[in-house]
């Protein structure tokens, strides 16, 4: 089984951007306690600052991949492009959220994403890549 994670924009800077809404830990660390907690699956991230390198992702693995976790970032709010993108592949994606993005800024409620998603998992922490992993792999 292959899933692939995608960070978004300034995802990069976890653990140094805002502690306070997505804490002290960096994302690397943490995907590599992902790929221990499922060893039998084939665990890739990629992250990218950039809209088009996500859709080239989407479009690339997206056919052959059995699941993707894609926390776009702020692209959540605004791309039309990603969310065509998801809408276009045949692999499920599950978008996931680090902060309860509902308690936060009114801009960040609404998602063009979610509709073309499996489902939609915020507010956990990096517990929210578990629980997605967990849900494709079941």
């Amino acid at each position: 089984m292959k899933i692939l994670v995608i960070n978004g924009p300034n995802l990069n800077l976890l653990g140094i951007r805002e502690p306070s809404v997505y804490g002290n830990q960096g994302f690397e660390p943490y995907f590599e306690e992902l790929k221990a907690l499922f060893p039998a699956v084939d665990l890739i991230y990629f992250q990218s600052n950039h809209e088009g390198a996500i859709i080239d992702k989407l479009h690339e693995v997206g056919f052959d991949y059995d699941g993707i976790v894609l926390n776009a970032g702020a692209y959540t709010h605004t791309s039309l492009a990603i969310a065509d993108a998801i809408a276009t592949i045949r692999t499920p994606v599950i978008e996931v959220h680090i902060s309860n993005v509902h308690a936060r800024e009114t801009f960040r409620h609404h998602s063009y994403l979610a509709k073309n998603c499996k489902g939609v998992i915020a507010g956990f922490g990096f517990d929210s890549y578990r629980l997605a992993i967990l849900n494709l792999v079941k």
